[in-house]
């Protein structure tokens, strides 16, 4: 008999853009979501399967966050503006993988 695992969520995808409200305005013409959340620094915008962060150089390095109940098995969690906690970490490749906790 096999046991019921519930497999990890991937939460958003995160990539690099020059400016956040031009971005959303290109993605706007292109695709249908809805629009998160948005600021100066970043935006995220939902899809019907997974979300898209638009972040800036400055602020945030390109990656995806996985979502879990408790990732304190990562590191410090970091409390983020929007009731978030997240730890950073890197895969073997130095990938940036997003440890997010809602």
């Amino acid at each position: 008999m096999e046991i019921a695992m519930e497999l990890d969520k991937i939460h958003h995808i995160a990539v690099q853009v020059e400016d956040i409200e031009k971005s959303v305005e290109w993605y706007k013409t292109k695709f249908l979501f809805e629009l998160k959340y948005s600021d100066s620094s970043w935006a995220l915008l939902k899809f019907a399967n997974v979300s898209v962060a638009l972040v800036t150089k400055n602020e945030h390095p390109p990656h995806y966050a996985i979502e879990r109940d408790s990732i304190s098995e990562f590191g410090a969690e970091t409390r983020h503006r929007d009731g978030t906690h997240s730890v950073y970490i890197s895969d073997l490749d130095d990938n940036t993988i997003e440890m997010l906790k809602l």
